[in-house]
């Protein structure tokens, strides 16, 4: 095999080990959407009620690793200020907080809020 075609092989070969990486590893983990309608700050989880009428709640761990998509970026989660944001939405009759959770194994990685598109006048 002559030089030139062996690094084509090799670049190929890399590139297609890359790609399988990126497909393996997002597919690991799941993805869950629904409300956030309880949070326990001490335990370090958060329940999420999927959406759905016949939908269980599924409580998901939170870690030093957990982070929240904000409008400024990656930030950490703050269970307490969570846990307010979730009570407050509850006293107005909602199920709680809308997010999409990304979660391994029930450990989230990812917190994203989802919020309502305003009607447009």
């Amino acid at each position: 095999m002559a030089v030139s075609q062996r690094r084509k092989f090799l670049a190929s070969l890399t590139c297609a080990f890359v790609a399988l990486g990126v497909i393996v590893g997002s597919a690991l983990a799941d993805e869950l959407s629904g409300f956030i309608s309880k949070v326990n700050a001490s335990g370090k989880t958060i329940t999420v009620t999927p959406e759905g009428d016949d939908a269980k709640d599924v409580e998901v761990k939170i870690t030093d690793q957990t982070k929240v998509m904000t409008k400024n970026g990656e930030q950490s989660v703050d269970l307490e200020k969570l846990a307010k944001r979730v009570d407050a939405v509850k006293e107005k009759g909602q199920k709680g907080v809308r997010a999409k959770i990304t979660h391994e194994k029930g450990t989230a990685s990812k917190i994203e809020y989802q919020f309502k598109k305003k009607a447009a006048n």
